[in-house]
């Protein structure tokens, strides 16, 4: 018989909580034909070998091992490019979406010309079901920035379970992201049409095993891909990071100088240079987890390249005073020859760092590579 519907199930640490699903998800769709796309993000508990063992039985279990890149967006966008199937579902592995509810959103979607179901987390009185009072908060915030960048008023935008028609994720595929955590707000917000769309409610259930990936780093991704759809044409959103970086440096640059002149009591010069350090390395440190995150470098990798990026902002504050002074003798006002040479100098250090100093992360994912291999997508 003809594949129906496949469902895409991006995992991280996961190897508790894969078995029941999949045998939530046998009860939930008998009588669909469908199978189960898992996107594993090379799990340190062994997910991935897990799946392997029910895949050698089970011709509906696939496995795409991801070696040296993780993000659950571009996971999603991988398993869903892997099927054949004319209708694509996004599921948790976690346990805490409700399968159950996954053929009556595959009936609505295949039998009124939809686009687009999504599994809504919200109630009729706009109370997110299920959650703690912070990942309330947080979705509820969430959710109402996600609205500017949507063409479509969903109810819940940050949702993580849905069916998307394969036409739609052809159309919008091109200009996917891939940035973050939440695929449906990529999917809705990279669409340059009105999307027919249905939502379909239930209760969001706590977590089983293992451990929520929501924290800060989620949240700057999510922030992330809303910089990518309203300026990743323009302005590359990895530079917006690194001058958003560079922004908060400064303010730690200050702190760090009033504090040594006002309770330290040391002189300027002196107070300069360690407050010019501390911003530095405060840019590094930050960078190195937010900007540059799929090139992070750690251990001795984090060393060197912490010395190659004092070096790098060293020339680039020289080429900021430098062509700042060349425009101010040329005639122009203090204010337009500074502003030109903070430009200058924020292009010069994010060029030679991307280039220089992230270059031993490249390094270490394909030694990584290497040595671990990579499982493409595969059916046994």
């Amino acid at each position: 018989m003809a594949l129906d519907l496949a469902v895409v199930i991006p995992t991280l640490d996961e190897a508790a909580n894969v078995i029941p699903l999949l045998e939530r998800l046998r009860v939930a769709l008998r009588g669909i034909e469908w199978e189960a796309v898992f996107v594993d993000d090379n799990s340190v508990d062994g997910t991935a070998a897990v799946l392997r063992e029910v895949a050698r039985n089970d011709r509906g279990v696939r496995v795409l091992q991801r070696v040296g890149r993780q993000g659950l967006a571009s996971a999603c966008i991988e398993g869903m490019l892997a099927t054949a199937a004319p209708f694509i579902a996004v599921i948790d592995a976690d346990l805490q979406h409700d399968e159950s509810i996954l053929p009556r959103m595959y009936e609505r979607i295949r039998n009124e010309g939809l686009d687009l179901v999504v599994a809504t987390r919200e109630n009729p009185e706009g109370e997110p079901a299920g959650f703690t009072r912070k990942r309330a908060w947080l979705s509820d915030l969430g959710s109402r920035l996600s609205r500017v960048a949507c063409k479509c008023d969903l109810a819940d935008p940050m949702s993580g379970f849905f069916i998307v028609d394969r036409r739609l994720l052809e159309e919008v595929a091109p200009r996917l992201s891939g940035v973050g955590f939440k695929i449906l707000l990529d999917i809705v917000a990279s669409a340059r049409r009105p999307l027919r769309f249905a939502e379909v409610l239930y209760r969001f259930r706590p977590r089983l095993h293992g451990e929520s990936k929501l924290d800060i780093i989620v949240g700057l991704e999510y922030l992330e891909l809303l910089l990518d759809k309203f300026a990743g044409q323009i302005i590359p959103v990895r530079f917006v990071m690194f001058v958003l970086v560079g922004a908060m440096g400064i303010v730690v640059h200050l702190a760090v100088l009033a504090l040594l002149i006002r309770i330290g009591h040391t002189s300027f010069l002196y107070s300069q240079a360690w407050a010019t350090l501390a911003a530095m390395t405060f840019n590094y440190a930050l960078n190195n987890a937010t900007t540059f995150r799929d090139r992070r470098l750690r251990g001795i990798d984090f060393a060197g390249g912490l010395l190659i990026f004092y070096l790098a902002c060293s020339v680039g504050a020289v080429v900021n005073l430098t062509f700042a002074r060349f425009l101010l003798v040329a005639g122009l006002p203090w204010y337009f020859a500074g502003l030109p040479g903070a430009v200058v100098s924020s292009l010069w250090n994010y060029g030679v760092n991307a280039v220089f100093t992230w270059r031993q992360g490249v390094r270490a994912i394909k030694r990584g590579r290497a040595a671990t291999g990579s499982t493409d997508a595969r059916r046994v």
